[in-house]
């Protein structure tokens, strides 16, 4: 089974090389589910690791979709990607009522040309997962990364394998969300082919919190990083 570790740093993408992690996605911003990684970070690990680097490109937090410009910001950095040789690509635009946004998407998927292209968890808001998925296999997207409609993939894990079934091999289902330790044999079990999730912890870098606050609502000086014994400890349990 592939592990695909959601990195957010040039730390944690190392981290889980070393300890055995199969694939990297990267972004940055786990706290928001994720935002496109800047091309200095992207440099820096696909010059620095041997395995394969996906990159998430998502402008913005908010929603799944975006204006004309948002979008021409995205074809412009798969154009990058491509430039400094990710092996893929992670994103996906959603209409105003949550469906997958064909045109757009299918503009992404040409730009990706032949890196893999992998439709992220904006599925998880489609309102029909099954015309979502045929919509996908006509788009030749590589793999749909999805948590089953639900926070956790555990509690989807129903609907991915119905998706899995009626992919036909030929887009393949990854879960993600909430993936750990605990029930991550139960993926394995019902056959799918890798799994998605960032096995992170949290560290406090500042002794003490600061008088004025840069973060809104998060915690002042606590850095999220991939963690070496979750990643090795489910490497193990996986073999």
């Amino acid at each position: 089974m592939i592990i695909e570790i959601c990195a957010n740093s040039f730390e944690s993408a190392r981290t889980a090389e070393k300890a055995g992690a199969d694939r990297i996605e990267l972004c940055v911003e786990l706290s928001v589910g994720g935002l496109t990684p800047s091309f200095g970070l992207l440099e820096k690990v696909i010059s620095a690791l041997t395995i394969p680097v996906h990159v998430l490109i998502r402008p913005r937090t908010g929603n799944f979709t975006y204006s004309g410009d948002e979008l021409d910001v995205m074809l412009r950095d798969i154009q990058q990607c491509k430039m400094l040789g990710a092996a893929g690509i992670v994103s996906g635009i959603l209409t105003p009522d949550h469906q997958i946004d064909i045109r757009s998407t299918s503009a992404l998927r040409s730009a990706a040309s032949d890196m893999e292209f992998t439709f992220h968890r904006a599925f998880d808001w489609c309102k029909d997962p099954y015309s979502s998925l045929d919509e996908l296999k006509q788009m030749s997207v590589t793999r749909l990364l999805s948590s089953g409609r639900e926070n956790q993939a555990i509690d989807g894990i129903e609907l991915l394998k119905e998706l899995k079934s009626r992919s036909e091999e030929c887009i393949e289902i990854m879960p993600g969300g909430g993936i750990n330790i605990s029930n991550v044999i139960s993926f394995k079990e019902s056959g799918f082919d890798s799994i998605h999730l960032s096995a992170s912890e949290k560290i406090q870098t500042l002794p003490k919190p600061p008088e004025v606050s840069m973060h809104g609502p998060l915690e002042e000086g606590v850095i999220s990083v991939s963690s070496f014994q979750k990643i090795q400890a489910i490497q193990n349990l996986l073999k």
